[in-house]
């Protein structure tokens, strides 16, 4: 690909961006689109459905023909195969999301753990799927990684479950580290985030001696990640080992916001959202200045951080499909930039959430939140898919419904 090619990559080109979905899921998604983007109504659904699923009322089945379907592979491994397979003829990969999060006992922590290891083992097998992906939580108690993240001494029974966790983190890291498969570990709310960062730093340097095996996130949207990338970078270099970074803005901006105020702390949230966007080009920077000892998941939905990567790497002089670098955006939403790229010669990668509906609902709200709270993010979306219906009715004679 040349210098030219790579700069002028058309993220509005609607053809491209959506030759995976037929006319009726296009439609489909405009109408869900519409509808998140009335906060109203994004906020009732967040106080009505996950109760009233919870008191037995039969609203699973409408969450997951609208808001599940639009976001989720399946609420299995199984039924996820068929949106990988998908989108992999148009040259984008996926990572399998187990999106349970919150579980608070034992019996819970290990079967999340059994249905990781099975998503990784699975996933070893398919080259559609580049990264394993879990979140601490599904391990772990919130309280417990609050503990840890305060440095607060823990009690004799806490510590021996702590000891649990780290071994259950460890069986699942080593799973992927086997087979040289890498897994990435997600990023969560600030005030549980210490603890697991010191769970990721201490898997990377076990496992990271030779290439990256072990990512973790930084959430730019916090104004400390920038330092923290930095230090986390010389501490690497100090005890020899490579680094997987994945970058995103963030996903807890108004629940983090609302408990700084509630408890009378000051914010972790940049204070607008241009500083959000100068920390997380700064840290693409970072990456790519030190790519030999770093490798890279860019986590965005923005457009200008995107063409910001690229230029990034045609003036380093990186190839498009550089092992090192994958572009990524979450399942059902930007596939203007996804499919672009990846036509292009890019590696992109879909974050695709699976797991049963009720337990994915807090992921969906969030997405529901985003999709409100990211100025401009519904709109686009809804202007792409109506451009894309237009010229496809005005193609009409030249297109063929897909099935």
């Amino acid at each position: 690909m040349s210098a030219t090619d790579q700069q002028h990559i058309d993220f509005d080109n609607t053809q491209v961006a959506f030759a995976y979905r037929s006319n009726t899921e296009l439609k489909k998604a405009y109408y869900m689109f519409k509808m998140l983007g009335y906060p109203s109504l994004v906020n009732l659904g967040k106080k009505v459905l996950i109760p009233a699923i919870e008191w037995g009322l039969p609203l699973q089945g409408l969450v997951k023909v609208t808001v599940f379907q639009q976001f989720c592979g399946g609420e299995t491994v199984e039924e996820s195969n068929d949106v990988i397979d998908r989108i992999k003829g148009y040259g984008v990969k996926a990572i399998l999301d187990y999106s349970v999060e919150g579980n608070e006992n034992e019996e819970e922590f290990e079967k999340a753990t059994t249905k990781l290891l099975k998503t990784v083992r699975m996933a070893e097998t398919q080259l559609a799927i580049p990264f394993a992906v879990f979140k601490v939580t599904a391990l772990c108690r919130h309280e417990l990684l609050e503990k840890k993240s305060k440095n607060v001494s823990l009690s004799y029974e806490e510590e021996q479950e702590w000891t649990r966790v780290k071994q259950r983190v460890m069986r699942i890291c080593e799973a992927g580290a086997k087979n040289e498969f890498p897994v990435m570990i997600d990023a969560e709310e600030s005030w549980i985030q210490g603890g697991i960062d010191e769970l990721c730093e201490e898997m990377m340097a076990r496992f990271n001696k030779e290439k990256p095996l072990i990512y973790n996130t930084v959430q730019m949207y916090r104004h400390d990640r920038l330092d923290y990338l930095k230090s986390l970078y010389e501490r690497a270099k100090k005890e020899k080992y490579f680094l997987g970074i994945k970058v995103v803005r963030g996903a807890y901006m108004e629940k983090e916001r609302e408990r700084a105020e509630e408890m009378g702390y000051p914010s972790p949230i940049q204070l607008d959202k241009a500083a959000s966007d100068r920390d997380y080009d700064k840290a693409i920077e970072f990456i790519i200045d030190h790519i030999n000892d770093i490798s890279l998941v860019a986590g965005t939905h923005n457009e200008a951080s995107s063409k910001h990567l690229v230029d990034l790497m045609e003036a380093k002089e990186l190839l498009p499909n550089d092992e090192r670098i994958y572009f990524s955006q979450l399942y059902g939403m930007s596939d203007n930039l996804s499919f672009n790229l990846a036509h292009a010669g890019y590696n992109v990668v879909k974050y695709l959430p699976f797991g049963p509906v009720k337990e994915v609902l807090p992921y969906l709200i969030r997405r529901a939140e985003e999709n409100t709270s990211v100025k401009g993010q519904t709109g686009r979306e809804l202007a792409l898919i109506q451009a894309e219906l237009k010229r496809r009715k005005k193609e009409k004679p030249l297109m063929k419904e897909m099935p």
